[in-house]
């Protein structure tokens, strides 16, 4: 058993056990109904295994957002030597990723997937939800704008990192890769390794913890399945189908236009040329696996300018993850509207601000992304246990978003590449 689990790739071990989870809670609903010994096992057995599997991944939230930003804004000290392209590529991260995210919340306010559930099966799942999501932890957001506003400077960041403020830490890693980017001693640059040393060892941890998922998955999954049976099916299909239309309309709509008005490149020529690429990335689900391809198509198909393109795609493929924005805003309304959790416009706001931060800070590794869901959940006061929904669907989400990902590398890229004489310079194209 144990060859053969190695054998099989986590994505489809994560799939299976999501699969089974649901199947397993669905057939225990029908067959046991609200009996008692169901309600056993789900209280002693299914809860606290999926508990463990959310509580491994909050502890290593806070070491991975403090290294993966701060090291993030600090690779961009080269704005001082590269100038008008590193400032281009900063203003291009922070616009497209703003939209990324404006179109996922967007169609989550009007399609509303998470909508839909029967106030019976509604009251059973809000039965206990406050209290389990209180055991996670999670600051929740402040009342008022200005309230937010001076709330995101923390007085004492590990005060605010014992309180589960992460839009505090959040702030606080920015400040340090911003000194980390203007300070050239030295030991500044051991304290960057040794941020580096922390990343390593986070990503190593979260590798296990991942490769714990199939397990995690099943009992999040039975847990709630068993308590609302065939219903939550649906809801999860209406959420892969808002995400799905979210990520293509900015694939081919946001792209297509900065690309073709922005960056003087025909869409048809563009794609074309990225293929391997988004092939590549698709299958990998990873963005730093696919930045060999993708700098190969900037070089030889694009024939984008190199000096651009190696800063552009080596930067982009940490602090340019639009797909990564856009699917934690949509997870993030799709989780609240099915818990019953109302978020005013100013939480909206401070989802909007942490889902493009977090596009800074996510990791560019298959299931990178599920700390940053997992935080923001507690930050604006949803459930957590509602993240075994997404794990289940997580693999192929992840690949959509990754193709996404680097797509929107390479689109940055070419809109740098306007205008910068450096390298083989652009052939015409047609309009």
């Amino acid at each position: 058993m144990a060859a053969l689990k190695r054998r099989i790739p986590l994505h489809t071990q994560m799939l299976l056990g999501g699969a089974f989870g649901a199947g397993a809670g669905v057939t225990a609903y029908i067959f046991a109904g609200q009996s008692s010994g169901l309600e056993t096992f789900v209280k002693y057995v299914a809860h606290p295994v999926g508990q463990i599997y959310l509580r491994l991944l909050f502890m290593l939230v806070l070491p991975l957002i403090v290294s993966a930003l701060a090291l993030g804004v600090a690779q961009l000290r080269d704005l001082r030597q590269l100038g008008r392209i590193g400032l281009k590529t900063l203003a291009y991260t922070v616009v497209v990723s703003a939209i990324a995210v404006l179109i996922g919340l967007t169609l989550a306010n009007v399609l509303r997937p998470g909508d839909g559930m029967s106030p019976e099966a509604r009251a059973r799942l809000m039965e206990g939800a406050s209290g389990r999501a209180a055991a996670v932890g999670g600051a929740m957001a402040p009342r008022s704008g200005l309230e937010l506003l001076v709330g995101i400077v923390p007085k004492n960041p590990l005060a605010a990192a014992v309180e589960g403020d992460y839009l505090a830490v959040m702030f606080f890693a920015l400040m340090l890769g911003v000194g980390l980017a203007f300070t050239r001693t030295p030991a500044a640059r051991k304290f960057e390794d040794a941020l580096e040393g922390l990343y390593d060892v986070t990503m190593k941890l979260i590798g296990l913890v991942i490769s714990t998922a199939p397990v995690g998955v099943a009992a999040l999954l039975f847990t709630l399945t068993a308590q609302l049976g065939y219903e939550i099916i649906a809801q999860l299909a209406r959420y892969v189908g808002v995400v799905l239309l979210a990520l293509g309309l900015h694939q081919f709509g946001v792209y297509s236009l900065s690309v073709s008005l922005l960056g003087r490149m025909s869409p048809r020529r563009f794609f074309g040329g990225i293929e391997e690429a988004m092939i590549t990335a698709f299958s990998t689900a990873s963005s730093n696996a696919t930045l060999p391809t993708a700098l190969k198509v900037a070089d030889e198909n694009l024939r984008l300018p190199q000096s651009v393109s190696r800063f552009v795609l080596t930067i982009g493929a940490t602090a340019n993850q639009n797909g990564t924005a856009l699917f934690e805003g949509i997870t993030v309304l799709f989780l609240a509207q099915f818990y019953g959790v109302t978020l005013t416009l100013s939480k909206q706001a401070i989802v909007m601000v942490i889902c493009i931060l977090g596009g800074i800070g996510t990791a560019g590794i298959p299931a990178g992304s599920i700390p940053v869901v997992a935080m923001i959940l507690g930050t604006v006061g949803i459930p957590v246990e509602g993240i075994g929904l997404i794990l289940g669907v997580d693999r192929f989400l992840d690949m959509c978003r990754t193709t996404l990902n680097v797509t929107g590398d390479l689109a940055a890229a070419v809109v740098v590449s306007r205008g910068e004489g450096a390298g083989t310079p652009l052939p015409p194209t047609p309009a």
